[in-house]
C-alpha cells in the first residue's frame, strides 16, 4: 500500500511539474486576428483605404457604353452603394452619357472602426477637377460651380479579408485641407 501511495504521489508530482513547465515556458500568444483577418485597427484602416483606391480606380475605367466595365465597381460595393451604382450606371448607359477624365483620391483619413460590426468609416478627399459627365453631343452635365475637390465619408463593411463599400456620402468633414 505504501508503494501504491508513493506511486500516486510521484504521478501527481510529475503531472504538476509537466503543467508548470508547459505553462511557465509558453510565451503569451500573439494577438489573434479578428474574424475578418485584421490583426489591428491599423490593418483594418489600411485595407479600407486600399478598397477606396480600388473603387475609384475601377470607376475611372468605366466606359458607360460598355456595361461589362461596370462589374469591377460592383464587385467592390454592397448594400445601398451597390444598388445606387447599378441604377446610376444603367441610367447613364441608357442616356448614352460619356465620362471624360478621371477622379483622383487625394487623401484618406480614418474616422471610426467598429470591430464588433466589422465596419470602418473613412473621410476621403476626392479630386474631380478633370472629371466630366457629358451628353452624347458633348454638353457637360456637371455644374459649373462644382468644387474641384469633394469631401466624402465612406462606410465600408468587412467581408473575408477585405472590405466592400456600403455607402458614399458628401461630408462636412474637411479631408481636403480646405
Amino acid at each position: 500500500m505504501a508503494h501504491r501511495m508513493r506511486r500516486t504521489i510521484l504521478a501527481g508530482a510529475a503531472t504538476a511539474l509537466a503543467l508548470a513547465l508547459t505553462t511557465a515556458c509558453t510565451p503569451d500568444p500573439a494577438p489573434s486576428p479578428t474574424p475578418t483577418g485584421f490583426a489591428s485597427e491599423e490593418d483594418a484602416f489600411a485595407a479600407a483605404e486600399a478598397t477606396v483606391h480600388e473603387y475609384f480606380d475601377a470607376s475611372n475605367r468605366v466606359v458607360l457604353s460598355d456595361p461589362e466595365t461596370f462589374e469591377d465597381v460592383f464587385a467592390l460595393t454592397a448594400a445601398d452603394q451597390n444598388a445606387f451604382d447599378r441604377k446610376r450606371y444603367s441610367e447613364y448607359n441608357a442616356e448614352s452619357y460619356v465620362l471624360v477624365g478621371s477622379s483622383d483620391v487625394v487623401a484618406v483619413q480614418p474616422s471610426s472602426w467598429d470591430p464588433t460590426q466589422q465596419m470602418a468609416v473613412v473621410d476621403v478627399c476626392l479630386d474631380v477637377s478633370t472629371l466630366d459627365l457629358q451628353r452624347a453631343d458633348g454638353t457637360s452635365l456637371v455644374s459649373a460651380d462644382r468644387p474641384d475637390e469633394q469631401n466624402l465619408q465612406i462606410t465600408l463593411q468587412a467581408s473575408s479579408e477585405h472590405f466592400l463599400i456600403t455607402s458614399i456620402e458628401g461630408s462636412d468633414q474637411s479631408s481636403c485641407g480646405t
